[in-house]
């Protein structure tokens, strides 16, 4: 394999994948909505309600993307992105948080495959295609990396504050710098189509790669685990709030301050990782396995119910070990799945194939964390961990065996 030719352009992409990541309340959202009182339940609904509002403009934004040009759609969407901060901040009841979780998914609506399809059409503009796993690879290690400070820089800022919430105000920096970043990207990569009747083109030629019985596998292979880990992700949080409580450490500081260092630090050696889990998709790509994106795919889900048991009976160590493999494999799977996808359809629709594959995300995100709120509610997290993971690999098997079945229907 080639070396990666880092240019400007290179730490351009990597640098917005760190800024945005800089998003310090990841690592409490669920610590901050239970400590306002909301139930598993409500803090359910508020996340399939930002899967939904997503749902609702993701293929409108991909297409206006395509468009209109990729790089002003990122512009509008960091702007609701620094909205839903300050609503975030201020939030204190229900209502507050639903208009920014709202906001929070117009915002990720805009931005969802849109810096995908602009590095798709630099390394084409460049002839570097056939880097694509490697290079984004490379880039998304950059995000884990920015996942990694964030956590540490939130933890210490709990600690410093004793709030949970005042981490929402420190997250409006990185976001404006990012925003000024994404201006400064290169004219030539804010694609859109030079065509008469834009929209209509871009809409037809979609419908055409989404014909393509290889593309749908992809598509769902790939959005079913993105949305089980983005349904599931912030409920073990309060597993390392119990941890955090038994380590013989720090014993008169303040439960909160104490909460925001283990919180932050565990975050920070997850995503560090991570990091490393994207930069070795390459090499996972180049295995002989008969089929990597649904062998991962059960594997995740297999460590979601080995999370849930071991949650179950207080074996809190190895439910959190088994939680971080959730998080090793979808970044293993995230370079590989986007590099076949682009392999798949015309690099011009790219935005609009992957936010198709955003959309389909969104609404499982939606079903998954709703549902995922209400068994926690009723039979604890770690029953939601097993129960939603069982489901899922049956599901899964069933949707994969049906589109194999089909596509070879159609080849006799």
């Amino acid at each position: 394999m080639n070396s990666i030719i880092k240019n400007k352009q290179f730490y351009k992409f990597s640098a917005y994948g760190f800024l945005k990541n800089l998003r310090f309340f990841d690592a409490f959202l669920i610590l901050i909505l239970v400590d306002n009182n909301l139930s598993f339940t409500q803090i359910g609904f508020l996340y399939a309600v930002r899967e939904i509002i997503i749902n609702i403009f993701e293929i409108p934004s991909g297409i206006l993307a395509d468009s209109w040009g990729r790089k002003t759609a990122l512009i509008a969407s960091f702007v609701f992105y620094i909205i839903s901060f300050i609503l975030f901040y201020f939030a204190s009841v229900f209502w507050w948080f639903f208009w920014a979780f709202f906001l929070y998914g117009i915002a990720d609506a805009f931005r969802s495959g849109t810096h995908k399809g602009m590095i798709m059409d630099y390394l084409e503009l460049n002839a570097w295609s056939h880097q694509k796993i490697a290079y984004y690879g490379h880039t998304r290690a950059w995000s884990q990396k920015g996942s990694a400070i964030s956590s540490l820089i939130a933890g210490f800022l709990v600690y410093q504050s004793g709030d949970y919430q005042n981490i929402f105000f420190y997250s409006i920096f990185p976001y404006v710098i990012n925003l000024i970043l994404v201006i400064s990207y290169p004219k030539e990569i804010n694609q859109a189509l030079q065509k008469k009747h834009q929209i209509k083109t871009t809409s037809l030629s979609l419908w055409s790669s989404m014909k393509d019985m290889q593309v749908i596998k992809l598509i769902n292979t790939s959005a079913l685990f993105s949305a089980y880990l983005k349904a599931v992700k912030d409920y073990i949080q309060p597993l390392m709030v119990n941890i955090a409580l038994i380590i013989p450490l720090m014993i008169d500081t303040d439960a909160e301050k104490k909460n925001g260092l283990f919180v932050g630090l565990f975050y920070f050696i997850l995503y560090l990782i991570n990091s490393r889990a994207s930069q070795l998709a390459p090499k996972l790509s180049q295995i002989n396995w008969r089929d990597i994106p649904f062998t991962t795919l059960l594997i995740g889900f297999v460590f979601g119910m080995g999370c849930g048991l071991f949650y179950i009976y207080n074996l809190w160590i190895l439910a959190i070990l088994f939680f971080m493999g959730i998080y090793v494999i979808e970044n293993l799977r995230k370079p590989i799945l986007t590099g076949y996808v682009s392999d798949q359809v015309p690099n011009e629709i790219l935005t609009s194939v992957l936010s198709v594959q955003s959309l389909l995300k969104t609404a499982m995100t939606a079903i998954i964390a709703l549902a995922f709120g209400i068994i926690a509610d009723i039979y604890g997290i770690g029953v939601a961990f097993i129960m939603v993971s069982s489901f899922l690999i049956a599901m899964s098997g069933i949707i994969h065996y049906s589109i194999a079945r089909n596509k070879r229907t159609l080849e006799y």
